[in-house]
């Protein structure tokens, strides 16, 4: 059986890291550990400003390594420009790092975890819990 991709937004990569699985419901956690997982690089992004001013204290580049080692995390690899192009469809958001996960994800039509009550309300294929 092929396992489906599924993108993970930058507060679930963090909880992920931190071992914080009882921020999960048991279908969530099933749901990433039987799936391809991605994330756009602008999570990348947002880890690394949360790490300067102070959010959290691991780097972006530990936290992606331990988690491609840990549970196959990987970092999507689609052009910029098409991202950009599926981001300009997603005006229901002005936050860049929100409208730029979104559209990473929506390109395929895959699902996104995510607690985002705004991604949940606006993105078809939002999960959580």
């Amino acid at each position: 059986m092929e396992r489906s991709e599924l993108y993970l937004d930058t507060h679930v990569v963090i909880w992920l890291h931190s071992k914080k699985l009882e921020k999960f419901s048991n279908h969530i956690l099933e749901e990433i550990d039987q799936s391809n997982l991605l994330i756009s690089p602008m999570v990348s992004l947002e880890l690394t400003y949360l790490n300067e001013i102070g959010r959290i204290n691991v780097s972006s580049d530990i936290i992606l390594a331990s988690l491609q080692e840990e549970i196959g995390l990987n970092i999507c690899t689609f052009s910029f420009q098409e991202v950009i192009t599926a981001a300009i469809k997603e005006t229901w958001t002005r936050d860049p790092f929100d409208r730029i996960i979104t559209a990473q994800a929506a390109i395929n039509d895959c699902f996104l975890i995510t607690k985002d009550t705004t991604i949940l309300k606006y993105y078809k294929n939002a999960l959580w819990n």
